[in-house]
């Protein structure tokens, strides 16, 4: 199974949400998941202003708690932002009660109709359920940026190999990415940039 692009099937289980975008449209939707951190948020930040890119951060509801200064800084430069439940948890091991009052707490913070589960997995009652009053997210491209398996330079030819049009590319704001995202993203954003594609955020309303 090829875990950088979801199989076909992996995208059924869960047809409401979003995997991709238009694939007529030359354009990629960049996203960072499980911060806000000072470790890594500013730097990011920093980068995406340099090529004027706008991108949307997938947060962690503690994770707001413990550093709003970095998650105001995410705010004030325009980003998006999404829930990525309070504590990262997966669905498959919470109830669904539990699992479902996890990204409400989250959301107390965020405000966000936007959400992506942890790992990309939740029980089949727990979608159904958040479906209702939220936009799911979900990914074309995962960068594996947190993998310990994969180099900096490997992260980067997932980017330049997987990317099409309308991908939702993921990368991580995080201690487990920072150090590759700081090797590679630069070349990433001057790359997607030469390829020609537009650089979009999903409807915040």
């Amino acid at each position: 199974m090829v875990i950088e692009q979801p199989a076909r099937f992996l995208r059924w289980l869960y047809p409401r949400a979003l995997w991709r975008m238009n694939p007529d449209e030359k354009a990629v939707y960049l996203t960072f998941d499980d911060g806000p951190i000072p470790e890594a948020t500013p730097w990011i930040l920093q980068t995406l202003q340099r090529y004027g890119i706008k991108a949307t951060f997938f947060m962690v509801g503690d994770n707001v708690r413990k550093h709003p200064r970095e998650y105001q800084m995410v705010v004030e430069q325009g980003h998006g932002i999404g829930n990525h439940t309070y504590n990262h948890i997966g669905g498959f091991r919470h109830t669904s009660r539990g699992y479902l009052k996890n990204v409400e707490k989250a959301n107390e913070l965020l405000h966000s109709h936007l959400v992506r589960p942890p790992h990309g997995w939740m029980r089949w009652g727990q979608y159904m359920v958040l479906r209702k009053k939220y936009q799911i997210v979900m990914w074309d491209l995962v960068t594996r940026d947190y993998s310990k398996r994969l180099n900096a330079q490997q992260v980067l030819w997932n980017v330049r190999h997987y990317t099409r049009n309308g991908s939702i590319i993921t990368f991580h704001d995080s201690l487990k990415s920072i150090d590759k995202l700081k090797q590679i993203l630069p070349t990433a954003l001057e790359w997607l940039i030469s390829q020609g594609y537009e650089f979009k955020v999903f409807n915040q309303q």
